[in-house]
């Protein structure tokens, strides 16, 4: 992968003015070393107050973002329904793309968007800022530490609530626009720190469901059996409609100790009566304002993004990385319409 100048401000381009854009927009503005110079949305009345606000230009189509020299990398906040053939002028110009989750609407359609920018040489970085809390890396590193013995047991719950208006917005919870529901749109981050941590699902026995409380397509309500590869049984309930909303829960218990993350803090249970705890208590948007969090971990993402393009290595969660979470939400989705037990693409 090519470097770049270690002191040069680099310059990001944001593709799309959604609901997470102004995140994106102050994470910029608090990264030493970067800049925000532009926003591209299909709507210009979205992006035009966001640009004003931070003194970046707005730009009248793709073909221009990717045709601008000044520009470092860009970061893609669309909806997955247009992944595939919206990044095509930016994989074109060779413009280092980061990602926000999902990567596409569906594993397969994820394979296409990585191998795209794989055969291009296209740097593709994913916002899995989950994995960038203290407490995350705090976990990691025990895992990986070797201490902690065989892991047995994986509990995973994301207990939380959108209001119906949320599900008014046109395509939202939908298969044609979002790929699903509370899987793919939400429950995904937890989904992707679980497996950083446990390793790969092989089988999956589900079922979902959409409640009386909201109105659309796709599952506002998925509840899995797990089984991994390294031999451990786990179980996963996550929904949208557990009013008035909670923080998501990974607790992986090991042979010596249980590892328990929950709001942003990580607390080490061992089996001979110690007790350790790891990060800060934080707001994670599981309640009906889903913009209720920091945006130091988005930060933390795109500062890792801009450090890997400088110095010419991979990004903290590549394209291929994320792969993982979408076979296995593929896999809970085919499960439970088979009622099956489903095995996950490895």
């Amino acid at each position: 992968m090519a470097r770049t100048a270690p002191d040069r401000v680099l310059n990001a381009v944001l593709i799309g003015a959604g609901m997470v854009a102004a995140t994106h927009a102050a994470a910029l503005r608090d990264a030493p070393g970067l800049r925000l110079h532009g926003i591209w949305s299909r709507n210009p009345q979205r992006a035009e107050p966001l640009a004003a606000q931070h003194d970046a230009a707005v730009y009248h189509d793709l073909a221009e973002v990717a045709a601008d020299p000044t520009l470092d990398f860009a970061i893609v906040l669309t909806p997955p329904d247009g992944r595939v053939g919206l990044i095509d002028p930016l994989v074109a110009a060779g413009k280092p793309i980061l990602m926000e989750k999902p990567v596409a609407r569906s594993g397969t359609e994820a394979r296409q968007v990585v191998d795209q920018c794989a055969a291009a040489g296209v740097m593709l970085g994913i916002v899995f800022q989950h994995r960038m809390r203290a407490a995350s890396r705090a976990a990691a590193r025990l895992v990986a530490g070797g201490d902690l013995g065989a892991l047995g047991l994986v509990e995973i719950a994301v207990p939380w609530w959108r209001d119906q208006s949320y599900y008014d917005e046109p395509g939202r919870g939908t298969y044609a626009r979002d790929g699903g529901g509370v899987l793919i749109s939400q429950a995904i981050h937890t989904l992707d720190l679980a497996l950083s941590l446990a390793g790969p699902v092989t089988a999956v026995q589900a079922m979902t469901a959409t409640t009386r409380f909201h109105r659309m397509e796709a599952e506002d309500f998925a509840t899995a059996g797990l089984r991994f590869a390294n031999g451990a049984v786990g179980s996963l309930v996550a929904s949208t409609a557990s009013f008035p909303g909670g923080a998501e829960r990974i607790t992986l218990h090991f042979d010596h100790a249980s590892l328990h993350l929950e709001a942003g803090v990580l607390t080490v249970r061992h089996r001979d009566g110690r007790i350790e705890t790891h990060g800060e208590p934080a707001t994670t948007g599981g309640g009906a304002d889903p913009m209720a969090f920091t945006h130091a971990w988005h930060q933390a993402v795109i500062e890792d993004f801009a450090d890997a393009i400088r110095h010419g290595r991979d990004p903290m969660v590549t394209g291929r990385a994320a792969l993982p979470v979408h076979d296995l939400i593929d896999a809970i989705t085919q499960s439970a319409r088979t009622g099956q037990t489903t095995e996950v693409a490895l």
